[in-house]
């Protein structure tokens, strides 16, 4: 499923979505400037490599501190190429906005961050002998989409599904989005548990289900307190907005 954009309304300007993606295409361009021997250096410089912090040895010998913890905010902002970038950063543009308007773009830009580090961490915990590099705004990002779930539980999300060469358009509740969203990561970590060279170099599935815990968590942590109207009208975006597309 595609997501192609919400029902919620928003009364602000995305500012910090807005600079979410001003710094995440700014170091993707920075790494297309790279190449050869300097591209791989940079990437294992500041992309998250667990061995990293749970082999020190193998750290300090192949030149990676594991004192060095900036990796946990840098790799939020690199990509590994054009499809990875657009597909993330289209992703945030449809479900962020409405969520930074309704938390402030303080509390916005600290559950993103919160939850890449959560999704880093979990990506760490969860391949504990991997030497490859983990980089993307996927984590990050899975906390917003489940922030947004439990925020705006009733609003449609507009979806593409590709049936072969046939694009199938329709409209689902944002909580069916991230239930089905969330149950394949959850299905695609668990086989590589069991099978773990089947996804060697693949999409760090544990860093999204990390991340997308810890948007629920960090939601509840920083949500504002709830205009008059009781939580259930603040909750669901009133009676009016759920059918309110974005401009």
């Amino acid at each position: 499923m595609f997501p192609i954009r919400d029902s919620v309304s928003r009364s602000r300007e995305p500012v910090i979505v807005w600079a979410i993606i001003g710094l995440n295409v700014a170091m993707f361009l920075y790494q297309l400037g790279l190449s050869g021997a300097s591209e791989r250096f940079f990437t294992y410089q500041h992309a998250l490599v667990p061995l990293r912090y749970l082999s020190p040895e193998w750290g300090w010998g192949v030149g990676l501190p594991p004192t060095d913890l900036t990796p946990f905010f840098t790799s939020m902002f690199m990509h590994g190429g054009f499809l990875h970038i657009i597909l993330n950063l289209w992703t945030l543009w449809i479900f962020g906005p409405a969520l930074e308007d309704r938390l402030g773009p303080a509390r916005f830009g600290i559950l993103y961050l919160a939850s890449g580090l959560a999704a880093g961490v979990a990506h760490v915990v969860f391949n504990a002998g991997s030497y490859m590099p983990m980089l993307g705004a996927s984590g990050a990002i899975a906390g917003v989409i489940g922030a947004y779930a439990v925020r705006f539980p009733f609003a449609w999300v507009r979806v593409l599904v590709p049936i072969v060469f046939i694009p199938l358009f329709f409209s689902i509740p944002a909580l069916v989005f991230a239930g089905i969203w969330f149950f394949l990561q959850v299905m695609q970590g668990a086989s590589e548990l069991l099978n773990p060279y089947a996804g060697a170099g693949g999409i760090a599935w544990w860093a999204h289900i990390g991340g997308f815990v810890a948007g629920i968590v960090f939601l509840r942590l920083l949500e504002p307190p709830h205009p008059a109207g009781g939580r259930h009208a603040w909750y669901n975006g009133g009676p009016w907005e759920q059918f309110t597309r974005r401009r």
